[in-house]
Parts: C-alpha cells; sequence; structure tokens
C-alpha cells in the first residue's frame, strides 16, 4: 500500500513559505527605517507594527467568518491538498456547481487561503520577535569580547523586555493556528470558532503590553498612579469587555444576530421566548443540540439577547471609566479612545440589527470590540494603582493647603 500520499507535505511547506515571503516585507521596512537604532527601539518598532497586522488579521478573519468563507476550502492547511485554490480549480468547481451558494465556491476558497498565508505571515513576525528578544537579552554572555570589539551598554539589556513576554505570545500564535485548522476540519463548529476569536484578542492584549512597555522603558518612564477606584473599575470595566466578547462571538458564531431585528423590542416584546440551556450549551456541532436535534429559534433569540443586555451594562461602564480617566493627563488619549469606539459599537450593533446584519457594520463591529480590548489593555499598563501611603499623604496635603476656619476647629 502507498501511504506517500497520507504524508504529503507539500502543502503546509508552501504556506510556510508564503508567510515567511508575506514577513519579510514588514522586516525589511523595520531594519532600514531603524537603521542605526539600537536593538531595543528595533524590538520596539517591531512589535508596534506586528500589533498592527495582528488587528488587521483579526478584521480579515471576521471578513472570512461573516461572507460564509470559512469552509471556502474544506481541509487544512491546503485547499484540496493542493497550496493554493489556484491547484484545486477541478474540485472546487465541481462542489460549486453541486452547491452554486454553498461553502465552496472560487472567491470562497481564495478569501480563506489568504486568510491563512497573512496569519502564516503575522507567526513568523511573531516568531522573529521571541528569537530576537531571546538573542538580544543573552548578548551580554554570547556576545564577543575580545579585542576592540563593541559592547552593547548595559542600558541596552534593561531597556529590551522580559523575553518570555514575546515566548507567551509566540506560544499563543501557534494555539491559534491549531484552533484555525480545527474551526475548518470541524466545520465550525462554534465553541472552536469563538474560542479562535478569544485568542486573536489575547494575541493583541500581550503585543499590546509589549508595545507599551518598550515605549515606558525608553522614556524612562513609570505608569501613572491611580485611585484605588479607578484602577478597580479599569480592571472591572476589561473584564465585562473580555465576556461580552465571548458572547458576541458566540452570537455571531452561532449565527444569531437576525433572531431579533428591532430595537429596543425583540420580536416586539421586552422579553421574547428564550431558551437559554439550548442557546448555551456549550459542546455542540453548528444549528444543532449536543442531541443532534435541530436548534430552536428560542435559542436563537436568547443568544443575541443575553450579548444585547450585556451591552448595556458594558456601554455604562465604558462612560464612566472615559470620563474618570479624562481628568488624569497621561490617560486623556485613551479615555477618548474609550468614548469614541463606545459609540462606534454602539452604531455598528445597532446596525446590524435593524439593516439586516451589513458586511460593513459587522466587520466594524469585530474591530470595535479588538480595538477596545487594545486600548483598555493600553489604560491598564499605563496606570498602577497609587500606594495607600502616598494617598493619606496627599489628603494631609490637601488638608493643610485648605483655609483655616476657627470655627471648624473649635467645633
Amino acid at each position: 500500500m502507498d501511504t506517500s500520499s497520507l504524508y504529503d507535505l507539500t502543502p503546509i511547506a508552501w504556506l510556510m513559505a508564503a508567510g515567511i515571503l508575506i514577513a519579510l516585507g514588514p522586516l525589511v521596512w523595520v531594519w532600514r527605517r531603524n537603521a542605526g537604532a539600537g536593538p531595543a527601539r528595533r524590538l520596539h518598532a517591531l512589535t508596534v507594527l506586528t500589533l498592527f497586522l495582528t488587528f488587521d488579521l483579526t478584521l480579515f478573519g471576521a471578513f472570512t467568518r461573516l461572507t460564509d468563507s470559512g469552509l471556502g476550502c474544506p481541509d487544512w492547511p491546503g485547499c484540496y491538498g493542493n497550496a493554493s485554490p489556484a491547484g484545486a480549480r477541478h474540485e472546487i468547481a465541481m462542489a460549486q456547481a453541486a452547491q452554486p451558494t454553498g461553502p465552496v465556491t472560487h472567491g470562497k476558497a481564495w478569501v480563506e487561503m489568504v486568510h491563512r498565508y497573512l496569519a502564516t505571515g503575522v507567526g513568523v513576525l511573531i516568531l522573529v520577535l521571541a528569537v530576537a528578544t531571546w538573542l538580544v537579552r543573552w548578548w551580554p554572555s554570547i556576545g564577543p569580547k575580545a579585542g576592540n570589539a563593541p559592547q552593547p551598554p548595559p542600558v541596552i539589556a534593561q531597556a529590551v523586555l522580559n523575553p518570555w513576554w514575546p515566548t507567551a505570545t509566540l506560544v499563543g500564535v501557534s494555539l491559534q493556528g491549531a484552533f484555525g485548522a480545527l474551526t475548518v476540519t470541524w466545520k465550525l463548529f462554534p465553541a472552536i470558532v469563538t474560542t479562535h476569536l478569544m485568542g486573536a484578542i489575547v494575541l493583541l492584549a500581550l503585543l499590546c503590553i509589549q508595545a507599551v512597555r518598550y515605549k515606558q522603558s525608553a522614556t524612562q518612564r513609570l505608569p501613572t498612579a491611580v485611585s484605588p477606584a479607578l484602577r478597580t473599575g479599569l480592571i472591572f470595566t476589561t473584564v465585562l469587555l473580555v465576556l461580552q466578547i465571548a458572547l458576541g462571538g458566540w452570537v455571531s458564531t452561532n449565527y444569531a444576530v437576525l433572531a431579533c431585528t428591532q430595537f429596543p423590542t425583540c420580536q416586539n416584546s421586552w422579553w421574547p421566548p428564550m431558551n437559554f440551556a439550548q442557546g448555551f450549551e456549550i459542546w455542540r456541532h453548528l444549528g444543532v443540540t449536543g442531541d443532534g436535534q435541530p436548534l430552536d429559534f428560542s435559542a436563537l433569540t436568547a443568544i443575541h439577547y443575553a450579548h444585547r443586555l450585556m451591552a448595556y451594562a458594558v456601554f455604562v461602564a465604558l462612560g464612566v471609566l472615559a470620563w474618570r480617566m479624562r481628568r488624569i493627563e497621561p490617560l486623556r488619549s485613551q479615555a477618548h479612545w474609550l468614548a469614541g469606539l463606545a459609540l462606534l459599537q454602539l452604531a455598528t450593533g445597532l446596525g446590524n440589527v435593524l439593516l439586516g446584519w451589513p458586511l460593513a457594520a459587522a466587520v466594524l463591529h469585530t474591530g470595535g470590540a479588538a480595538a477596545l480590548a487594545v486600548v483598555l489593555t493600553w489604560a491598564l499598563c499605563e496606570s498602577r494603582r497609587e500606594a495607600a501611603s502616598t494617598t493619606v499623604a496627599l489628603r494631609a496635603d490637601d488638608n493643610a493647603r485648605a483655609p483655616h476656619n476657627p470655627k471648624k476647629a473649635t467645633a
């Protein structure tokens, strides 16, 4: 028996080659633009660019899902065992002839494969970040020491981020690749697709943390001290947002957006018939219950309405947080971003419901959620809880500067 076809590594080799070619452009750009700069500055520039490209990839992933292109190539990593849809023209044509509006068409196949190429390119950039950070951290011990060979100043080693951060990001992007493969091979299993979305948010947060830490190191400044109440509000709002993004992913992956086409009511009711048990049964295939029975429409309604109810809480929390942050100069920029993105989410969310889920609004809604996660991570990194002793000292100073009131003092 010839088993060579079972171990054909050609598609994955071509996918890796495409990723390397895509990553070469950003790598050369960063290298040339920061010629003569130290390794810390180059790593910071590459981190920021990788964050930007990962955000773009998240948007393109939403576009892939929303155009029903997730199964455009129903195998992984290639397309019907080929490196690109060009080599699978015959198979795609047969599938498209059988189902002209089905999941496999020439256009959808290209959308899916381009998404895989871009994802591999981002993976290569993250791999370079991890390896380069470790090399720079090890440089003082492995670099040249004899003769007049140049030695990096001690500040370089201090300015370079802890290499475990990019290592964690590398592990995260590897898991993302695995969940991307499962998304295809498990035929859009809702729990897998939602986890794939949440993995993208985690990657964005990890890259944002690294970018902010590099900037703080370059400018020799510490995060801004804020009151315990504001710091708690930041953490609380971030947790709410993460839950809301997960609920939004669950809505999208179960195609429950159009279960409610009215606002603020749903199906002419403030509390329509809803089956939460079915809707939030996590381990099941798309469109069916765990027993294989068709999912009730009331289950889709429950999925949609849970996301809508949580949206009210998140919108209020973002508004209050932005209002409080705007009073602190180093956090004012993040406050403006939070306020603007919250309004964008409100507009695109209403557009999805009232306009029948238009593609532009749906992609922007995903992008707005990802951007909110980045901004909140940015704000968390740029702030720290004010020490209790500092708070007491500031209050004592305020009391000392207050005008003296003899009557109040006597009382």
